[in-house]
């Protein structure tokens, strides 16, 4: 969006009314009532760190470290970790023989190769240790809007600061600095988006809802008198669930995940929200999966190990053969009183060289021969080894064309330890979306009564084609890159087709159903409208990339959402008898969202004909199976569309609606308030069972083909891939989009 001043829409929108799933509920279940037991006896008392039932509890600062040492543990770790080494381990052996007798040079000459080398391993794990302190230590000196109930304001504190019960207020765009309970935000109900990218690697916005007993927290002056107090789950590593208890002016109200935000997830599309500390520091969920940082060792270090130990059999093998002859040879030297090797004088000689003995001698020289021939272990290849990957990690941090020039990030290696290990990847495990793509998306095609529409080539077109050995086609030359009509690129739209461009859809048979298609794009979502005030533009606050391009879809093709408001939705809508552009209102009436288990999602509105009408889009997997008797005309042209559409990479949904009667409507508006209102654990169930009876009897009217773009050099990757690894991809996609 543009910078500067904005008219924002949202602030009397109550966004938890759109919704009808258990998203946006919080009721009491099973393990609410195992609140105060073991494993649930944490109590925060909120907006009051400093009283003293909050003090006697003594939980853990905000601090947070993720170094491998500290001062106190630093030499007896590293020196740990380089014992480990069996090379190591024999100089050390080694050494302390070299101050005896049987040491054949001084024990100087051993020690200070052995300092020298352990030395610099250690100096080297202390760089790349302080490196990940100073990360900590940016982290744990950012700052957060903190509440005051001496100055009765909000001042910033540094994370670090952070105690439990704290309520603090977050900004859009910023990170939470511990597990937040939501109160509220900037909406009046409550609602925020959180992108859990750090957490999770999804992208895709997630829906947070604070209580409606605490929603109305909208001011600095409201937490002057604000006292609460939580109890909930201790400190665990799930992210994915959360128990507790709000007990707010004399009520105990039920939490769920839905109220919890988490450390290091990121506030989207909502000016700010206010919310509790509840765990900080290393009680923080996603500090709970982090596990110490392990002892890493790599493949090559593993096998230098082996032939160590070989070298080091070679050596015993060595030394014991020339004692044993040394034995005999020693024995040999007095018999029968008489002298054979008299030079040696064996009838004086040391324990070292006497004949009477020699069993002894012989194990005296066979320690001698171990450090004689101790040259055989090769000590300096650790210093050589140790040299290279810092030289490596030194290469990786300033390369090029690892620099990522849109987040300004160079890439960073944290450890050297395992440089090698990238050069022995075998195999390469992947999801699509975010990953291999950008997860930003583009209208490219669509498929209306049987007819498709969009010109030009996707980049899996044409990489295809570049494989096969041919040329780009001439609707390739005419539309790859093609900006709309007004010469203006479009973020969220890559659509050319003049038949329906510039209003000329009205032109075609179709007309009827083209209107009815991208009117469906147009309502069938939970987008918000944010008008800039100084430009007049309209720009779209989303859940998904896919939700954007949908509306911006139908707002460059005519149909503009320009207002939502509680119980309708407002657009410019462009009139196919007049072929200007008129307003139009349609009064919302119910949104069943979307999920991973329904693959689908309907809004049933009023029009200004007093015309019931049900709106759906979703997955063909469960959209074909929904249509009524007369709504199958195109179906055979639009299944083959989206084939060809998968097979291009794009991502297709079905596009279906239905008009409903009034006395149909009020009996399922009566069945679906009842199942609404339901507290039983099978609520979702019930809601699901009743959408499941109006989401039938669809008329088809097509399909969407959206382009998520890949990611720079990934062509490339998937070269390399052919010829040197394999390439597993995961995740809910059809499978010839896989394919290709």
């Amino acid at each position: 969006m543009a910078g500067g001043v904005r008219r924002k829409k949202t602030k009397a929108l109550c966004l938890s009314k759109l919704y009808s799933f258990a998203c946006l509920s919080s009721s009491f279940n099973e393990d609410h009532s195992r609140i105060g037991q073991l494993g649930f006896s944490r109590v925060v008392y909120c907006n009051d760190p400093d009283g003293p039932e909050a003090i006697q509890l003594m939980y853990k600062g905000n601090y947070v470290s993720t170094t491998k040492y500290t001062a106190a543990n630093f030499i007896p770790k590293s020196l740990f970790e380089q014992f480990r080494r069996v090379a190591n381990m024999y100089f050390v052996v080694v050494a302390c023989v070299s101050f005896s007798p049987l040491a054949p040079y001084t024990a100087v000459s051993v020690l200070v190769p052995l300092i020298v080398v352990i030395g610099a391993t250690m100096a080297k794990e202390a760089v790349e240790d302080w490196r990940r302190k100073k990360q900590d230590i940016e982290a744990n000196n950012r700052e957060v809007e903190v509440y005051d109930s001496n100055g009765k304001t909000f001042t910033k504190t540094k994370w670090k600061k952070l105690r439990v019960g704290n309520v603090v207020k977050v900004y859009k765009d910023g990170y939470f600095p511990a597990d937040l309970l939501l109160l509220s935000s900037s909406y009046e109900d409550g609602i925020c988006y959180v992108e859990t990218a750090n957490l999770d690697g999804e992208t895709n916005l997630k829906l947070k809802h604070s209580l409606e007993a605490t929603a109305s927290l909208q001011a600095e002056s409201f937490f002057l008198e604000f006292k609460a107090a939580v109890k909930c789950e201790d400190p665990n590593e799930n992210l994915y669930s959360f128990v507790g208890t709000l007990d707010f002016h004399g009520k105990q109200y039920p939490l769920s995940l839905q109220q919890l935000l988490l450390r290091d997830s990121k506030l989207r599309n909502t000016e700010y929200i206010y919310g509790v500390v509840i765990f900080t520091g290393h009680d923080t969920k996603v500090m709970q999966n982090a596990t110490d940082p392990p002892s890493k060792r790599s493949r090559i270090e593993r096998r230098m190990d082996k032939i160590i130990y070989i070298l080091f059999t070679a050596l015993i093998l060595i030394g014991f053969i020339g004692s044993v002859f040394f034995g005999i040879k020693t024995k040999e030297d007095i018999r029968k009183g008489k002298l054979r090797r008299w030079y040696l004088r064996p009838d004086a000689a040391s324990v070292l060289f006497d004949p009477n003995r020699a069993s002894l001698a012989a194990f005296f020289h066979f320690l001698t021969s171990l450090m004689l021939y101790g040259y055989l272990i090769p000590i300096s290849l650790y210093v050589s080894i140790e040299i290279v990957k810092v030289s490596q990690s030194n290469f990786i941090n300033h390369d090029q064309d690892m620099y990522d020039k849109e987040t300004n990030r160079p890439a960073y290696a944290r450890t050297s330890n395992l440089n090698e290990e990238l050069g022995q990847v075998c195999t390469i495990l992947s999801d699509k979306t975010g990953t291999l793509t950008c997860n930003s998306m583009e209208f490219v095609k669509c498929s209306i009564a049987g007819t498709s529409y969009g010109q030009g080539m996707t980049e899996v077109e044409v990489a295809l084609t570049e494989r096969q050995g041919a040329r780009s086609s001439s609707s390739f030359a005419a539309g790859v890159g093609k900006k709309v009509s007004s010469g203006v690129a479009v973020k969220g739209f890559n659509f050319h087709d003049e038949r329906i461009m510039n209003g000329n859809w009205v032109n075609e048979p179709n007309a009827m159903v083209i209107e009815k298609f991208f009117l469906v794009l147009a309502i069938c979502n939970t987008a918000i409208p944010d008008v800039h005030e100084d430009t007049g533009e309209i720009s779209y606050e989303v859940e998904s990339p896919d939700e954007a391009a949908f509306v911006v879809a139908a707002r460059e093709l005519g149909f503009q959402l320009y207002n939502r408001m509680q119980m309708s939705i407002s657009l410019h809508e462009l009139d196919t008898k007049s072929r200007k552009s008129v307003n139009r209102v349609y009064e919302l009436l119910h949104v069943l969202e979307f999920s991973s288990s329904r693959k689908r999602m309907s809004v049933i509105v009023r029009n200004e004909k007093n015309q019931l009408l049900l709106l759906c889009k979703g997955a063909d997997s469960v959209m074909f199976e929904r249509l009524s008797e007369a709504g199958h005309q195109c179906e055979a042209e639009t299944k083959d569309h989206s084939r060809q559409y998968a097979e291009a990479g794009l991502r297709t949904l079905v596009v279906a609606f239905r008009e409903l009667s009034q006395e149909d409507y009020k009996h399922w508006e009566e069945e679906f308030t009842k199942a609404k209102s339901s507290v039983s654990a099978d609520r979702d169930a019930l809601l699901d069972a009743v959408a499941n009876k109006i989401e039938k009897g669809l008329i088809l009217l097509g399909a969407t083909a959206v382009e998520d773009k890949l990611q720079k050099e990934v062509n490339l990757l998937l070269d390399i891939e052919e010829k040197f690894f394999s390439f597993e991809i995961s995740g809910h996609m059809k499978l010839q989009l896989v394919i290709d």
